[in-house]
């Protein structure tokens, strides 16, 4: 009989929190999460495959979804988006407002289209572009910045948005580019990468 880890009704980041800690206390073996939206069905696919753990995923009836993974079995091929380059520490910026600075709202706002630009013109871009709190606004539609944004995530980009600051500022359903994520998994990004904070 397989395991069930039962996070309907969980707001993120608990059932990834949950998943973790299940397989944390476990050497090998099988469980299927349970959970009642696409968001926590897609960070729980993604932590699967972070930790190497072998998964599947399913859309069951009633808006429920199931994952199932497996520890201590070893996966198929990964994805070439999968597979890091161990020689280079990955390197995250963390977007915390739609201004760059503060004092000028008018000069914020141009300062942080100018730096966004010039993002996706380096050669040297970042692995992780992680948007949290105000910075959220940026991945929207008609946002000023969308196309640069756009250009980092086609150079290979990770573009991550916190779900909760979505639905704060009630835009969740705008969002433009990258995909929606939680605060476990963007902790974990910035722990274990260079972090620079706008």
């Amino acid at each position: 009989m397989e395991n069930i880890i039962d996070c309907k009704g969980l707001n993120c980041p608990m059932p990834v929190i949950n998943t973790k800690k299940y397989f944390d206390g476990i050497e090998s073996g099988t469980a299927v999460v349970i959970v009642d939206n696409k968001v926590a069905k897609n960070n729980i696919e993604k932590f699967a495959a972070s930790n190497g753990f072998k998964f599947e995923g399913k859309d069951k009836e009633n808006n429920l979804f199931e994952v199932k993974i497996t520890k201590g079995e070893v996966r198929e091929l990964p994805n070439e988006s999968e597979v890091l380059d161990v020689n280079k520490e990955p390197f995250t910026i963390v977007i915390a407002s739609n201004e760059l600075g503060e004092s000028s709202s008018e000069l914020g706002t141009a300062l942080m289209k100018s730096y966004m630009f010039a993002l996706a013109e380096a050669d040297i871009i970042p692995d992780n572009l992680l948007f949290i709190n105000g910075g959220v606004k940026l991945v929207v539609e008609d946002s000023l910045v969308l196309d640069s944004i756009k250009k980092l995530k086609d150079r290979g980009t990770n573009v991550q948005s916190c779900g909760l600051c979505l639905d704060f500022y009630k835009i969740k359903d705008k969002l433009a580019v990258g995909e929606i994520t939680n605060m476990y998994a963007i902790i974990e990004m910035m722990n274990s990468s260079k972090t620079i904070k706008l």
